[in-house]
């Protein structure tokens, strides 16, 4: 009698976990984008607003903040913009921003002091921008609800997760932009 052979389990490639990674946040951005109404939305790009509200709707904001935490793990490269090559600190933002609803923010922190609107930390909301810095803002990062932020730290480090409230961070903030 013949026995067919025994499969033996294999575990994915590095490569194929990857894909898996962006097949899964493929999808939920569109769930997220099936759930959304089509059409411009009012005010057209990302310029800066009046009063603190943002021109990003709560399906926009939560876009970038699932984008953002789909790239938590990829290495930090100084000047880098993309999942492959790494990023910086603006480089995840502006990667993010641009993929999740089409638009990009100035690409350096210095310059990001002026893209939308101030907000309180007291009011951050979901996409927001959270700049750090000793007196003037040199580190970004995207406030992504509960506490935390997904940034790009520093050399030899991962995109990562922190909480604002953390002890560095919390001495860190320089202020709170909302596109």
């Amino acid at each position: 009698m013949y026995d067919a052979p025994v499969p033996t389990p294999s575990f994915p490639t590095t490569s194929q976990q990857w894909l898996l990674r962006l097949l899964s946040i493929g999808a939920c951005l569109l769930f997220i984008g099936c759930a959304s109404p089509s059409g411009p939305r009012q005010g057209g790009g990302l310029g800066p607003v009046m009063g603190g509200t943002s021109t990003l709707t709560a399906e926009q904001s939560n876009s970038i903040a699932i984008h953002a935490l789909g790239l938590v793990g990829t290495p930090y490269r100084y000047g880098g913009n993309t999942p492959d090559g790494g990023f910086d600190c603006s480089g995840l933002i502006g990667y993010v921003y641009l993929n999740s609803v089409g638009e990009s923010p100035p690409r350096t922190v210095a310059r990001m002091t002026g893209f939308g609107a101030p907000v309180p930390m007291s009011e951050l909301r979901t996409g927001d921008l959270v700049l750090f810095g000793s007196s003037t803002p040199s580190h970004a990062g995207i406030y992504v609800g509960n506490g935390r932020f997904v940034h790009a730290p520093s050399t030899g480090g991962v995109v990562r997760l922190d909480r604002l409230d953390g002890v560095y961070w919390s001495r860190q903030v320089v202020q709170a932009r909302r596109p």
